[in-house]
């Protein structure tokens, strides 16, 4: 194939999702819609990449910030020819293919890409390739006429369709692959005599087949066109992603025990052979080795887990929690920032902050890692097979040695060498007989009012 410039129309306005953030910035998977289609382009290796954008455009700019995708301006509306225009300047002396692409449309296959391109370098040499699908309900997608099912006989909006065009199934998805060397010259001759007064993109076809020179239709499952205008609409595309990533993992070897409820980032890693309880949420930057079990209603984010390890139920993994072979978070944990080494348990009701915790170490119920004083955090370490008895807290900068004991209700501020006990505690006092002198005072007290 030739050389290749993606162009990502993307100035709507985006009025029906009713936000400050740009339309294709809004996430699916954690993920901005636009990064998840300049992704799947760019394993094309494009040789230019152009974003048209409009209002908010300085979002845009920013999200792009680092890469090298230009960003081209569209101060006025007026329609999706008079957009690809704008990026003509990005394109100046280019000579390959163009595939144009819409940043809200963004489930886009690079495979889907790559078939678009191959159809319009085959022997036949048609002028464009239009991406085309049958949605459930066409509604007021423009037509597609065809009558061999691979060269377009006549493209049409809906608002200018007949009555027998609109009855076609056969949809524009408004995606296209174009000649270079065609593109900009048939976009000059687009004019807007037409029920929206805008400039369409489509009517380089008609066009060029005016000319007696033909494009070309392939189709694609609906659910990979869909576009994202509506809060509702973007639900429905990030439920399409979940259910695609979940059949990927159960393909590698993952068991999720009811897969509707678990929900995975857009950069997720799942092993083999792990077992995935019911209501987890996995968000960005999260790692599982081979032979992990998840129990329910955890939530894990920005987190590495090694072989072998349980985790919950109802625990919480924050960015940068560490857990080594065959270690162990258990219900009602919180760890961050982290590491726990191999074998060490963390089983009931911890928060573990700013920590390293050593091989085999044991960490009571109720222990609290004090790792913030209101300005700074500091960190706690705690060596090889210690103890730390329940509801302690270790109030960090401090130390706890190889196979030291933390007797339980300690509050630790200093030190602990290896082997020692260290016990922080009131001493306790009894009383004999108190309890039954008061409770007999406070009933006589309570009867004289």
């Amino acid at each position: 194939m030739s050389e290749i410039a993606v162009i990502v129309l993307a100035a709507g306005q985006g009025t029906r999702m009713k936000s400050d953030l740009h339309k294709v910035l809004h996430p699916i998977a954690g993920r901005p819609m636009l990064l998840h289609l300049l992704e799947s382009a760019a394993a094309l290796s494009p040789a230019i990449t152009v974003i048209v954008a409009g209002a908010r455009r300085e979002q845009i700019v920013a999200a792009v910030a680092g890469t090298p995708v230009q960003v081209a301006i569209q101060v006025e509306q007026l329609g999706t020819g008079h957009a690809v225009l704008q990026a003509a300047p990005a394109l100046d002396g280019f000579k390959g293919d163009v595939l144009i692409l819409y940043g809200d449309v963004p489930l886009v296959t690079t495979a889907t890409m790559h078939a678009m391109l191959e159809r319009l370098n085959e022997s036949d040499g048609p002028v464009a390739v239009v991406l085309g699908f049958r949605p459930d309900d066409p509604g007021a997608y423009g037509r597609i006429v065809s009558d061999d099912g691979r060269t377009i006989r006549k493209m049409v909006e809906y608002k200018d369709a007949s009555a027998d065009e609109r009855a076609l199934t056969l949809c524009n998805s408004g995606l296209m692959a174009v000649r270079a060397t065609d593109l900009f010259a048939l976009l000059s001759r687009v004019g807007n005599d037409n029920a929206a007064g805008e400039y369409y993109l489509p009517d380089i076809v008609m066009l060029a087949r005016g000319d007696g020179r033909d494009s070309a239709v392939i189709e694609t499952m609906a659910e990979e066109v869909a576009g994202v205008n509506s809060r509702a609409e973007l639900a429905i595309v990030e439920s399409d992603w979940q259910d695609r990533r979940r059949a990927i993992a159960m393909a590698g070897g993952a068991t999720l025990v009811d897969p509707r409820t678990v929900w995975f980032s857009w950069d997720t890693r799942i092993g083999r052979d792990v077992m995935i309880e019911p209501n987890v949420v996995f968000g960005p930057g999260t790692s599982v080795a081979d032979g992990v079990s998840i129990r329910a209603f955890c939530h894990i984010e920005g987190a590495t887990i090694a072989t072998g390890v349980e985790v919950g139920p109802y625990a919480r993994l924050r960015p940068g929690a560490v857990l080594g072979e065959k270690s162990k978070v258990g219900n009602f944990v919180e760890i961050k920032k982290s590491t726990l080494g191999e074998g060490a348990k963390v089983n009931h009701l911890s928060y573990i902050g700013d920590a390293d915790i050593g091989a085999r170490a044991n960490i009571g119920a109720g222990t609290i890692t004090c790792n913030y004083d209101g300005f700074l955090k500091y960190r706690t370490v705690i060596g090889e097979g210690a103890f730390i008895g329940s509801n302690s807290a270790l109030v960090a900068p401090v130390t706890v040695g190889p196979g030291a004991i933390i007797g339980a209700g300690s509050v630790i501020t200093r030190s602990v060498a290896a082997d020692a006990l260290a016990v922080a505690r009131g001493a306790q006092e009894a009383k004999p007989g108190w309890a039954a002198k008061f409770r007999a005072a406070m009933t006589a007290k309570k009867a004289a009012k």
